[in-house]
């Protein structure tokens, strides 16, 4: 490794690295803007400054910009020169000449970059002392407020937005000292990554808009470590809590899931927490119920427990403890998974495919890495949208090493890399059933009905190798595409493939699956990722239980008195009238909720459930990676977890294995002992009894105020802070101010670095993992040496049929999850209900575009405006699934029209 020498200091340092990264990586503090260890080096803000010289002779040397050199063995430089000082204060000054003096009502204000970095080069008084340049900011959605007065041209933004995450609508505008920041004309930023500019942002131009509806200072937020609820992929996540609400969700660094960046869905569908649905206290026949009749609550739900005839109903959006401990609770014969069947029958065999397969499931990062990426049935970007960005990584895997090898240019040169590479895109197939915004980025994409992408998909699997089944009947276009998928996977060193539940069709995991066998079987490092529908589907899966279906079918018999439902609304998960007829079955209703839903009306007993706010537990994502995610603060009410409520229900009925359970450590270690699947998740996180240097580790940054101030209307004597006898975090802002574990950080801060860039302080290197590892634990790994598996069941061709309609489910990123939609902002971004056909159908069923179709499906009749998309294939319509007022169970599915 190269030894550098800082200051007359050697060090040793990583081959391949700026001096700007080497710097950080060795905890040095030097001043950057423009420099983004995700998006590497452009050379913009020339505050990096540090003096280099020849050798020991040389006393004079000269100033370079740190992130634009490479590193080199023996070079020597100087942070600290007066000369480099200097300029590093001048370039301040000049940055900072038309910015507003606006810190006391900045957003930004108290965790900004440009504060720390200002305070850092020791620029301290302004030399401009007339007419500031102003601009006219921009409406950019429901999510941002632009203050373009305060941009001091980094170039940031676009470099994220657009060169990134592929974003078409912001952009730089103008030239000189009147660059501009924005879109052509204002409206909503149409990118699903728009907020990341709030972090991307060294200043104060693009800001949260939902918090500053809220609150602005970041230090007066109570903060916890969590994981993000709004799809399968388990990012990490900061959420920050003030006055007994969430105010902000903030990217949680992790250098296996999601690196620096959150979708827009994670980042902003938390409003369900603070909603005014949110059930606050237990509830006896819909009335108040401390003490309902006289009896306490959980002698109503003891009295109606009847051994045999209760049942309980999981939930995939629960936490792994509430679910487990359920089970427990009921027995495992009377456990039910609280999903569709369809949903079921989707991730059980993808469980099924990556437990007892030999191809490894990517993560986030690894995805990116991938240098071929073939998508099967998936509209990634809106069913698994943190997956699509590591999609449009993946793509410039090829080019760039090209430039790499072939004219020694290092891939932290960003904008030189990026001229050379111009328009060269690496090899990314998509098979879909319509148009996805991934597709411009595709060598190829092709749309047709779920059956046929599976068969192309079998029919790649036989290409690669002759041990997979053959596909009789397939059409020379098919056949045409198989051919090109094949040959370029068989030169692919580290392929990707990706299916899901977003196709509906086991077919097409089947399909994946083989073609990541015969991959494999050619001796090619392949991964296979499969999309899930939420938080905790695969933890769920994993736990065990019987179909939901056969709950249904047991109260039809009169089998069943009482069902405990977790967390669930089973109007999502059945048929309307299927729904109907199990509650009109079942006597008791007992059921363990933070909103109320239609399946809250049905309820005799509810009981009010924590949010993953207010609530400790674990989450296992769609690769099988257990996280734990902390409560951030605790409810003045009655709202406990559903673990507690359901651990308190055992002890009221003398439960034999649960009563001895108290605590989060309990159930935790119960769970790792009694499952084999889940062995080691005790190990996630530190234990409640945890501590460094006797001390608990804060969720209050030790700037946080206004405690005493916050209860003076009450009382003007401080409240005893709440206690967390379940983890090794307090609430309040004593204990250890240094570097806690990597699972338990609830917020990042070091001296002299306020905001979010503070996350070099963390990291073994910088945009390397955290100091003592990423969070998580995989439970999942492949059988390699296991003899491969692979399916033979190709489906017939799809044809389409008179007066018929193949339904296929079609996915929204904001408006198809159950409880982001409860934000008012996302709310905005919500499509109505539609049906989508093709031009020819349309034609057939005389309709156009707007008009309304009318059609029935398991009795429901539907009335829906009419999109036109000739991406589909002829017969097959598009439904979206999960918006509001849309009852369509399962897709696909033939209906008659």
């Amino acid at each position: 490794m190269p030894i550098i020498h800082i200051d007359n200091k050697p060090y040793e340092v990583k081959e391949g690295k700026n001096l700007l990264e080497a710097c950080l990586s060795l905890g040095l503090n030097l001043p950057y803007f423009c420099w983004h260890p995700a998006l590497g080096a452009v050379g913009a803000c020339r505050q990096c400054a540090v003096k280099v010289f020849k050798d020991e002779e040389d006393k004079k040397g000269r100033i370079i910009m740190s992130c634009m050199e490479p590193v080199k063995d023996q070079l020597r430089l100087s942070v600290d020169d007066t000369d480099a000082r200097n300029f590093r204060e001048h370039v301040i000054g000049w940055l900072m000449t038309n910015h507003p003096h606006d810190c006391a009502v900045c957003d930004e204000g108290g965790s900004c970059h440009l504060q720390d970095m200002t305070v850092m080069t020791g620029h301290s008084y302004r030399d401009y002392h007339f007419t500031k340049r102003t601009y006219n900011n921009q409406y950019l959605g429901p999510f941002l407020n632009h203050e373009m007065n305060r941009c001091i041209q980094c170039y940031r933004c676009v470099r994220f937005y657009k060169d990134f995450a592929g974003g078409k609508d912001l952009d730089v505008f103008a030239a000189h000292n009147h660059v501009y920041f924005g879109r052509q004309e204002e409206g909503t930023l149409e990118s699903e990554f728009s907020g990341n500019l709030a972090e991307i942002c060294p200043t104060g131009v693009f800001t949260d808009k939902t918090l500053k509806q809220h609150y602005t200072r970041k230090w007066d937020l109570t903060s916890a470590a969590s994981v993000c609820q709004g799809c399968g992929l388990g990012c990490n996540i900061l959420a920050g809590e003030r006055y007994g609400a969430v105010r902000q969700i903030t990217n949680r660094f992790n250098g296996a899931v999601n690196g620096y960046f959150l979708c827009d869905r994670g980042r902003y569908g938390y409003e369900f927490v603070n909603s005014g649905q949110r059930i606050k206290t237990p509830m006896v026949h819909h009335g108040p119920a401390d003490k309902a009749n006289g009896i306490p609550v959980l002698q109503h739900v003891h009295q109606r427990m009847k051994p045999g005839k209760t049942i309980g109903i999981g939930s995939p959006r629960a936490s792994l403890e509430s679910n487990a401990v359920l089970k427990e609770l009921v027995g495992e014969e009377n456990f039910y998974l609280g999903v569709s069947s369809a949903d079921h029958d989707l991730v059980s065999l993808s469980l099924k495919i990556l437990e007892q397969g030999p191809v490894r499931s990517a993560s986030l990062q690894e995805a990116a890495a991938a240098d071929v990426v073939l998508i099967l049935g998936e509209d990634v970007t809106n069913t698994a949208p943190m997956l699509a960005l590591s999609v449009r990584q993946a793509v410039r895997r090829i080019p760039v090493e090209d430039v790499i090898n072939h004219i020694h240019m290092p891939a932290w040169q960003d904008a030189a890399v990026r001229e050379a590479v111009q328009d060269s895109k690496g090899p990314l197939y998509i098979l879909n059933v319509q148009e996805t915004k991934l597709d411009e980025l595709a060598k190829g994409a092709y749309h047709t009905a779920p059956d046929n992408i599976a068969r192309i998909g079998f029919g790649v699997s036989h290409l690669l190798s002759s041990k997979m089944p053959e596909v009789k009947g397939m059409s020379e276009q098919g056949k045409a595409i198989a051919e090109e998928i094949a040959g370029v996977l068989k030169a692919a060193k580290n392929p990707l493939i990706i299916a899901g539940y977003g196709g509906g069709s086991e077919a097409i995991i089947k399909a994946a699956a083989n073609v990541s066998w015969a991959l494999r079987d050619l001796g090619i490092d392949a991964m296979l990722t499969y999309t899930v529908p939420e938080c905790n589907s695969v933890g769920l899966e994993m736990l065990g239980g019987h179909r939901l279906d056969s709950a249904v079918d047991r109260a039809l018999n009169n089998e069943v008195d009482t069902a405990i439902i977790l967390e669930n609304d089973l109007y999502r998960r059945l048929n309307q009238h299927r729904a109907e007829k199990f509650f009109g079955k079942v006597k008791d209703v007992i059921l363990l909720d933070h909103l109320y839903n239609p399946t809250a009306e049905k309820a005799t007993i509810i009981l009010p459930a924590g949010t993953f706010a207010e609530s400790d537990g674990t989450l296992v994502n769609n690769e099988g990676r257990a996280q734990r995610f902390f409560q951030v603060f605790a409810p003045d009410s009655a709202v406990q977890e559903s673990w507690r409520w359901l651990l308190q229900i055992a002890d009221i009925n003398g439960h034999a294995t649960l009563s001895g359970l108290q605590h989060l450590d309990d159930v935790v270690s119960h769970i790792a002992h009694a499952y084999k699947k889940f062995e080691g998740i005790d190990k996630l996180a530190p234990h409640a009894d945890f501590r460094i240097a006797g001390q608990k580790v804060p969720r209050e940054p030790h700037r946080f105020s206004g405690r005493t101030a916050m209860q003076a209307n009450v009382n003007v004597s401080e409240p005893r802070p709440p206690q967390d006898p379940d983890t090794a975090l307090s609430f309040t802002m004593e204990g250890y101010r240094g570097e806690p574990p990597s699972s338990m950080i609830p917020f990042f801060w070091a001296p002299g670095w306020n905001s979010v860039q503070s996350v070099n302080k963390f990291q073994v290197e910088t945009g390397g993992p955290l100091h003592d590892g990423n969070p998580g634990k995989r439970l999942i790994e492949p059988h390699a040496n296991g003899q491969t598996p692979f399916y033979t069941e190709v489906p017939e061709p799809f044809l389409p049929l008179k007066e018929h309609l193949l339904l296929v489910p079609l996915y929204h990123i904001f408006g198809s999850e159950e409880l982001s939609v409860h934000t008012p902002g996302i709310a905005e971004r919500i499509p109505a209900p539609y049906i989508m056909l093709h031009s020819e159908d349309a034609k057939r069923l005389q309709v156009t575009a707007g008009y309304l179709l009318h059609f029935t499906d398991n009795g429901h009749q539907y009335t829906l405006p009419v999109i036109i998309n000739d991406t589909l294939q002829e017969g097959v319509a598009g439904i979206p699934v999960g918006l509001p007022g849309m009852q369509i169970s399962e897709a696909p599915q033939l209906i008659k029209v």
